[in-house]
């Protein structure tokens, strides 16, 4: 299974190339940014972000704020209200356990300790945290989002019925090392132009001979046939 993918991650960036990492903000900032994106587009995340930052120039300006006001800041990127009350929530418990408005220590910490301190919390999972990790503090570790999830199914590499969390614990122990940032985001280019959840463009696949989901969409034509 380690070689089967390696070769995967080697057609990917065969296909999209590799990233080459962006330099790395405040983590509490990556955070934000991952909070807003859920359930929403990146275009409304990116401009709720925008507009939070705008609106409240400071995370202190964004904890002294009242919830409905955050919400007014971000309601570009939906579910405003209920992201506005988690944040505030978050940023009240980030001062208190950590004495400023700053993630940074967390990037000295070991992975399964944030992962365990910060998904306790509303808001923020395993992709999340995990997200926070890779983008912000360099950790190689995969984020698993939906994308992650359908195409390590479809190509065999966990089982069919595997969670996200399932999911997460398999990859992060198979991947070759320091290659996660670079799986995760060609695998995000890769499920939305061409393993998309709908209408997948199997016929141009890059990595068609290690699917299991396109032979199995055969055997389905064949019987209908």
């Amino acid at each position: 299974m380690e070689q089967k993918i390696s070769k995967v991650i080697e057609l990917l960036e065969n296909e999209f190339g590799v990233p080459h990492r962006r330099p790395a903000e405040e983590p509490l900032d990556t955070l934000i940014r991952t909070i807003l994106s859920q359930n929403t587009t990146d275009t409304n995340s990116g401009r709720a972000y925008h507009s939070l930052r705008r609106r409240f120039p400071t995370w202190e300006d964004v904890l002294g704020a009242e919830p409905a006001q955050i919400a007014a800041a971000i309601r570009v990127g939906g579910l405003a209200e209920q992201k506005a009350v988690r944040i505030k929530a978050l940023l009240g418990w980030i001062k208190e356990n950590y004495g400023q408005l700053s993630l940074k220590p967390i990037c000295d910490m070991e992975t399964e300790e944030v992962i365990s301190a910060f998904c306790q919390l509303k808001g923020v999972g395993l992709k999340t945290i995990s997200v926070v990790l890779c983008f912000a503090c360099g950790r190689d570790i995969l984020p698993v989002d939906t994308h992650v999830v359908r195409i390590c199914r479809r190509l065999g590499l966990v089982p069919e019925e595997s969670s996200a969390e399932k999911t997460h614990r398999i990859m992060n122990r198979l991947l070759p090392p320091g290659k996660a940032y670079s799986f995760h985001l060609n695998l995000l280019k890769f499920g939305r132009t061409i393993c998309r959840a709908r209408n997948s463009r199997c016929q141009i696949c890059p990595v068609q001979q290690y699917c299991v989901y396109v032979v199995k969409k055969r055997v389905v034509k064949c019987r209908r046939g």
